[in-house]
């Protein structure tokens, strides 16, 4: 598997993520700056958390249209996994690639803790390290990590299996407790907690190895 994780200004995510990646797969992940038009060989893409462009304008509107990420939707287009995290999400709304929007968290506050979530689809590739209901922890740091989404989507998303996480106690707002979301087709995952953040016990938990683990092994 040759993943690859994308670096924007800012970023602050992109090497746990490349940790947690090689950590995984056995090898590290290729590091692709933003402005880069063209990306490497790769199976898997990942959009990595932080505060892309200093989250100025809209919290992942001018990553959005940075070069890579031509290269990225037609890619997600012909079904190369991609995943946003934190930020990455934001990013991924922002292209289209996922419905909705990312808010201002709801007590407009900035959210740094652990939070539990509730598995809805185990069934794709990016959750099949898990059971479904299982209940795992990870950590969120966010702003602006209250999902939006009209009443019609939010049917549509539930009605097609495509909510991948639910938050157990709601920290930002987020409608129906939404933490993770899914494409139609099922190779682009949005979410904001950070499973990159727990890959190790000396990093206060392992449900984010199971996370990594799965997904490699379903992608491979």
């Amino acid at each position: 598997m040759k993943p690859s994780v994308i670096v924007f200004p800012a970023s602050n995510c992109d090497r746990d993520a490349a940790v947690a990646l090689e950590q995984a797969t056995g090898k590290a992940p290729k590091m692709v700056w933003h402005g880069e038009s063209d990306l490497p060989d790769t199976d898997f893409i990942v959009l990595p958390g932080g505060f892309s462009y200093g989250d100025y304008l809209r919290s992942g509107a001018m990553a959005a249209r940075s070069p890579i990420m031509r290269a990225i939707v037609e890619k997600a287009k012909a079904g190369t996994p991609v995943i946003g995290i934190c930020n990455g999400f934001q990013i991924l709304t922002e292209t289209g690639l996922l419905p909705g929007a990312l808010l201002r968290n709801a007590g407009l506050d900035f959210v740094c803790r652990t939070v539990a979530l509730r598995v809805e689809n185990s069934q794709s590739m990016f959750t099949s390290g898990f059971s479904q209901g299982q209940y795992v922890d990870f950590p969120v740091a966010h702003h602006d990590g209250n999902y939006f989404a009209d009443a019609e989507t939010l049917d549509r998303l539930e009605g097609e299996g495509r909510v991948a996480f639910r938050y157990v106690d709601n920290p930002n707002g987020s409608a129906r407790d939404i933490a993770g979301v899914l494409n139609e087709t099922g190779n682009v995952l949005g979410m904001m907690p950070h499973p990159e953040r727990v890959i190790s016990p000396l990093l206060g938990g392992v449900d984010g190895a199971a996370f990594f683990k799965g997904l490699v092994e379903a992608a491979a």
